[in-house]
């Protein structure tokens, strides 16, 4: 029998009918039929979910452990979230909230091939957090998007990206955008010394964004956007195994739709799949997610909950975003610690002609930041 991963949901319900609940759920996400109906001991045996344990968290709330063989998954990443969620999403008070991964089905998928420690080596900070920033907003064209490209590379900054909104528009086509905005960036970086990268966004069917990429790497760019709730699971793992060479940083958008724990969707899949940084909202910004969610989050990028030795997956960089200030680098430093990328785009883009300014004064906090003492 082939070792079983297990999902953890979080479920509401009443007492009374929480076993009863358990048990779908475990049919659900394995057979989707009566177990009664089935008349082949194997099958039963080893593919047939099992309830691993039901845990009262109280005021109506249970977590249920449900072990599912690894044979329904194979090496299909997209199979791997139908298995783990497909069908039991469609019952709103059910929330996937963890998932354990035997060390035969870590393997099967790429985890990040650059990682935390490739991009530091890419760009030179052996110690320090990292420091990016976004090009916005939608309806600039190529020009003047590679403007901004190259002022925020003047001002020493280690990754300049997308907007994620940004996509093959008319606008900014993606042929004139990207070419343009990596030259700009490069330049900056030739005045600089510092090797700043920029990150184009992906966007359409998997045909599209393989050409995109090659185009991209052809302009000399090794770092991509990409959205993995968008693209799809198995898109971003077949663009991992294709491209090992090319950074794939993660775009959390659509990720709220699907009532996964953000540490279980972006912190430990996004990277299982592939994905060498994960952004996710921070707190205290745009969106609502806590001081807890987003240390659960980062922890899970940077320290992956599955694939032990010799399969141990590499970590991966975790990047808080969302209305972020450059006021608030101090607080976010000792929150998050050096392994991480801030990412400010908005506060440094308000300051107009002094966008340069701005960027440097943000690289240079980040550099001086020291922790508190423990």
């Amino acid at each position: 029998m082939s070792p079983r991963l297990v999902a953890t949901y979080r479920v509401r319900a009443e007492p009374g009918s929480i076993e009863a609940r358990a048990q779908a759920i475990a049919v659900e996400q394995s057979v989707e039929m009566p177990p009664a109906a089935i008349d082949t001991a194997r099958i039963l045996a080893e593919v047939v979910g099992t309830v691993e344990a039901c845990i009262d968290r109280g005021g109506g709330l249970f977590d249920i452990r449900i072990g599912l063989a690894t044979e329904t998954i194979g090496t299909d990443a997209g199979q791997l979230l139908n298995m783990l969620f497909g069908n039991t999403s469609l019952h709103p008070d059910v929330t996937l909230i963890g998932v354990d991964l035997p060390v035969t089905l870590a393997a099967a998928f790429p985890g990040p091939r650059i990682g935390l420690a490739g991009l530091r080596a890419r760009l030179g900070v052996p110690d320090r957090a990292l420091t990016g920033s976004a090009l916005k907003p939608q309806g600039l064209d190529a020009e003047a998007l590679a403007a901004l490209a190259g002022r925020f590379a003047a001002g020493g900054i280690d990754l300049v990206k997308d907007d994620h909104g940004l996509a093959d528009q008319a606008t900014a086509p993606f042929a004139a955008r990207v070419p343009a905005c990596a030259e700009a960036v490069r330049r900056a970086a030739r005045a600089t010394g510092h090797p700043t990268r920029y990150a184009p966004s992906l966007s359409g069917p998997h045909g599209v964004m393989r050409a995109q990429i090659r185009l991209a790497r052809e302009a000399g760019v090794d770092t991509v956007l990409v959205a993995p709730m968008i693209a799809g699971f198995a898109t971003v793992q077949a663009l991992a195994a294709e491209f090992p060479d090319i950074a794939l940083l993660a775009h959390p958008a659509l990720g709220g739709a699907a009532r996964i724990a953000p540490e279980v969707l972006i912190g430990t899949l996004f990277p299982l799949i592939g994905a060498d940084a994960a952004i996710f909202p921070a707190h205290g910004g745009r969106f609502g997610y806590s001081p807890t969610t987003c240390r659960r989050i980062a922890a899970a990028a940077r320290h992956p909950p599955h694939g032990h030795p010799p399969h141990r997956h590499r970590p991966a960089l975790p990047v808080p975003a969302g209305g972020m200030t450059l006021a608030r680098v101090p607080e976010l430093l000792d929150f998050y610690g050096p392994d991480t990328m801030l990412l400010i785009g908005g506060n440094l883009l308000a300051a107009g002609a002094e966008l340069t300014a701005a960027t440097a004064r943000f690289v240079r906090a980040v550099a001086d930041h020291r922790p508190p003492p423990t």
